[in-house]
């Protein structure tokens, strides 16, 4: 990631590296001289405090926030073509994302965009879009510039301004997930979102990112319900309805693959949904546990 930044043709401010590893990499550093590079420790890890501790962090001049996973790549010329959507924008945008050349392919992709999902709205057609279930379609890469309902957070760059009133919800802990999609979801309100098609990126995850598919399972269910309780006019009966199929898609999916990390996957949700079952949707959004 910081050597594609060394090969960017603009100029940045600040580059603030928030580590939440075991073991600090402050003193890997040492060997990108020419990047303005600031070292901020954040432990124990969090996704959301480790961007809200870089938000506190940034210069008072600086006029955009950026973010950048550690996974990811920007191609040559990214930056300047993000510049140069900024420099024409108009006020009313909040955030554009970078566009990823690499998008993995969708799982099950015909059932999710089915009349009958849609007509549900347990998912939508369009890329980028926010349906009543809570349930985000994925963005992928695009052709042209466009305009959605959420961004992605490892590699956008958003107006300074916009943090004045927004930061992440830190009820997302570790590896958060869905953080994102709340964050920006919210601001959407009162800003526009982009996807600027020429600022190209490459994302290259770890296959241990997300921990054991029985856990992620959890967390999808629990962190989900917890995102459409608290943006209404989103449904929890939808966002229910969404989830069965959910898991029912891992089911499925363990049995034509046959991996046994879709079915651990499955194993998750089923837990999480009979849980809020029994607790109710309302409490077990604020139940971390």
């Amino acid at each position: 990631m910081l050597r594609s930044l060394e090969d960017q043709s603009v100029d940045l401010l600040d580059i603030i590296i928030v580590d939440g590893s075991d073991i600090p990499l402050r003193g890997g550093l040492n060997e990108f001289e020419d990047l303005p590079i600031r070292y901020v420790r954040c432990f124990p890890p969090s996704a959301t405090k480790q961007r809200n501790e870089g938000i506190r962090t940034v210069s008072p001049e600086a006029e955009y926030v950026g973010f950048l996973d550690d996974d990811v790549i920007l191609e040559p010329g990214a930056l300047l073509a993000m510049r140069e959507f900024w420099q024409s924008s108009a006020n009313n945008i909040g955030g554009a994302a970078f566009n990823m050349t690499n998008h993995p392919p969708l799982l099950i992709s015909r059932l999710k965009r089915s009349i009958l999902v849609r007509r549900l709205g347990l998912y939508s057609g369009e890329i980028g879009k926010v349906p009543p279930s809570g349930f985000q379609t994925a963005i992928g890469r695009v052709s042209e510039d466009v305009f959605v309902d959420w961004l992605p957070s490892g590699a956008a760059i958003w107006r300074r301004s916009v943090f004045e009133r927004y930061r992440f919800d830190e009820w997302f802990e570790g590896y958060s997930y869905l953080e994102d999609l709340e964050f920006s979801y919210r601001m959407r309100k009162d800003y526009r979102l982009a996807v600027v098609a020429k600022a190209r990126y490459q994302h290259f995850p770890s296959p241990l990112g997300r921990g054991s598919s029985f856990v992620f399972g959890r967390r999808e269910v629990r962190n989900r319900l917890y995102f459409v309780r608290k943006n209404p006019p989103l449904s929890l009966l939808r966002c229910c309805l969404a989830l069965v199929l959910r898991m029912a898609m891992s089911l499925w999916l363990s049995v034509r693959e046959m991996r046994s990390e879709y079915l651990a996957r499955a194993a998750g949700n089923l837990l999480e949904i009979s849980r809020a079952l029994v607790l109710g949707t309302d409490d077990l959004g604020r139940v971390k546990g």
